[in-house]
């Protein structure tokens, strides 16, 4: 789903991009992985099963934004344990992107990684897409001290940390309801969305909803034409 004109976007100067599910396409099921990672994390923190435990995982990722961020909370884990164990995977579904290497590299201004994986994830992955030096930066949970999106004070730290102007900034998400925020501090917003027929055991039917709220101003299924495409 694309939006139905290319929206004028000449205002922006630095321009926020989520990773997982954004920067890949959530076909190549890289971040199904981790979700299954993030299961047998789970399952030996709470000696749960695996369905118990899959439910756990759930309804902390809704919750607190993060598995991670629930775990700290109720189990006081240490969060890079948490994040050595479940970055330990196979990247090579994730494959060189040419075209969408050079839409970003051709935006003018900064761009940026805000994500709640950790830096050395979002390195390996870009590395893969060909774009290793294609970001200003990356801001990763470690940077927003473990509170991730779709917490405001993620967003404030990282638009501090870098003087970021919300009026002049875009954020690009697969999940609607990281975009809440940077709607609501003046960031246009794009929602990135799977094709129609994707679809896998470590995804429910929530973690990719759509919507046609007010705080998703654009959606694409191609990030690389919608950028392509900007007038």
């Amino acid at each position: 789903m694309n939006s139905p004109a290319a929206p004028n976007l000449n205002h922006i100067t630095d321009w926020v991009f989520d990773l997982d599910n954004t920067l890949y396409p959530r076909e190549c099921n890289l971040f199904a992985q981790i979700d299954v990672l993030i299961t047998r994390y789970v399952m030996d923190v709470t000696r749960l099963d695996f369905e118990e435990a899959r439910s756990l995982q759930k309804s902390y990722y809704r919750d607190f934004g993060t598995t991670l961020n629930g775990l700290m909370h109720g189990h006081k884990i240490d969060p890079e344990h948490f994040l050595n164990t479940v970055h330990a995977i196979d990247y090579s579904p994730v494959t060189a992107h040419p075209a969408l290497i050079d839409a970003i590299r051709a935006l003018p201004g900064r761009k940026f990684i805000l994500t709640n994986g950790d830096t050395n994830h979002a390195r390996s992955v870009l590395g893969r897409l060909g774009g290793p030096d294609l970001f200003e930066d990356v801001h990763d949970i470690r940077a927003m001290t473990f509170v991730p999106k779709p917490h405001k004070q993620a967003y404030d730290g990282f638009l501090g940390r870098y003087g970021i102007d919300p009026t002049k900034a875009i954020m690009f998400d697969d999940l609607e309801k990281n975009l809440v925020v940077p709607h609501e501090i003046g960031m246009a917003t794009v929602q990135v969305v799977p094709g129609a027929e994707f679809a896998h055991d470590q995804v429910e039917a929530w973690e990719l909803g759509q919507t046609t709220g007010p705080h998703v101003h654009h959606v694409t299924g191609d990030l690389a034409g919608f950028l392509r495409n900007l007038r």
